[in-house]
């Protein structure tokens, strides 16, 4: 775990301002106990404003040119790399995850970022001949691709900024607006990165971050203003909603059934670790956590014991994954 921080407080982003009232909410780092920041509870009256706000500067953010997209998440990728210590110390700290894969974790959003500001420019679409009979003989069709409409983003804590990122960086490459609830255990992160996301000049009220629960929540589900949820949790959770999506379109990325196959010819002792890490590391908590392991016949009697002593080894706090040879 990396050193303490100093205890950072935020409000949350709401219509272009930042509200540091209501119920307050103190995080604290799931290994250490030790608090990490504070933040205020968003009630329901929060997320009608939100919407509105949302719903209002959708009229600016569909009108961009894609330069100016680009430009703004240039800026936002170039602001995470500027302070990816700074965030990967937070998210280590907030979700109890190892500075080593929080660090990768930062890195995969400065590249989102920067994937989606190439993308910004790619919005295209298509010039169709229309001459499939005599009467539309010299008729063309055009195809236009146009922004969706302001979005609801529901995020988990397993990846507190990458899994944000995953959201965010789509929809403004789009010119969508967003309204989004970060994970309740981890949304310091989240807001920190809203600060980077003001400051590289995204439209007030086109990001709103609310620290909601979940069920003044549910109006981010039901309101037919949000043109889409997208939203990153259990199998379980992610059904139900889409059940009360209503018309809305939905995006759902649940949880993984991620198996392995070994062959009797794979190098057995990489193979092993590798399953050690992807089953256990992270305490398993990753949408593609190893689940199930298939062996061939001829090879399990080498790789039973090579991966039985992997698993000993990380329980004893001594195991470190080998590269493969």
């Amino acid at each position: 775990m990396p050193a303490a921080i100093e205890s950072i407080n935020f409000g949350f982003l709401l219509d272009g301002k930042w509200k540091d009232d209501g119920e307050r909410i103190e995080i604290l780092s799931p290994g250490t106990r030790q608090r990490v920041g504070l933040t205020y509870r968003a009630t329901a009256a929060d997320a009608e404003t939100a919407i509105r706000a949302a719903a209002r500067a959708f009229e600016v953010t569909r009108k961009m040119g894609g330069f100016e997209r680009q430009r703004i998440l240039r800026a936002i990728s170039a602001g995470i790399e500027k302070n990816s210590e700074e965030l990967a110390r937070l998210v280590a700290l907030e979700a109890g995850k190892p500075i080593k894969t929080a660090r990768v974790e930062v890195d995969r959003a400065i590249f989102t970022f920067s994937v989606a500001a190439e993308e910004a420019v790619r919005i295209g679409g298509e010039y169709l001949p229309l001459d499939w009979q005599s009467s539309t003989a010299g008729r063309w069709g055009i195809v236009r691709r146009f922004p969706l409409g302001p979005i609801a983003a529901i995020t988990p804590f397993n990846f507190p900024i990458n899994l944000v990122a995953h959201k965010l960086a789509p929809a403004i490459a789009a010119g969508c607006t967003i309204v989004l609830k970060p994970a309740p255990q981890t949304p310091l992160t989240s807001l920190r990165l809203a600060q980077i996301i003001e400051q590289a000049g995204w439209p007030a009220g086109a990001l709103n971050v609310l620290p909601l629960s979940n069920d003044d929540a549910g109006i981010l589900v039901s309101d037919d203003r949000l043109k889409l949820l997208s939203f990153t949790g259990s199998t379980a959770v992610g059904w139900t909603l889409k059940q009360k999506a209503g018309k809305k379109k939905v995006v759902l990325e649940l949880g993984g059934n991620a198996g392995v196959v070994i062959c009797a010819d794979a190098n057995l002792e990489y193979a092993a670790d590798r399953c050690v890490i992807g089953g256990f590391g992270y305490a398993g908590q990753s949408c593609i956590s190893v689940q199930r392991i298939l062996v061939e016949q001829s090879a399990l009697t080498n790789f039973s014991p090579l991966w039985l002593l992997g698993f000993r080894s990380l329980r004893s706090g001594m195991y470190s994954m080998k590269a493969p040879t």
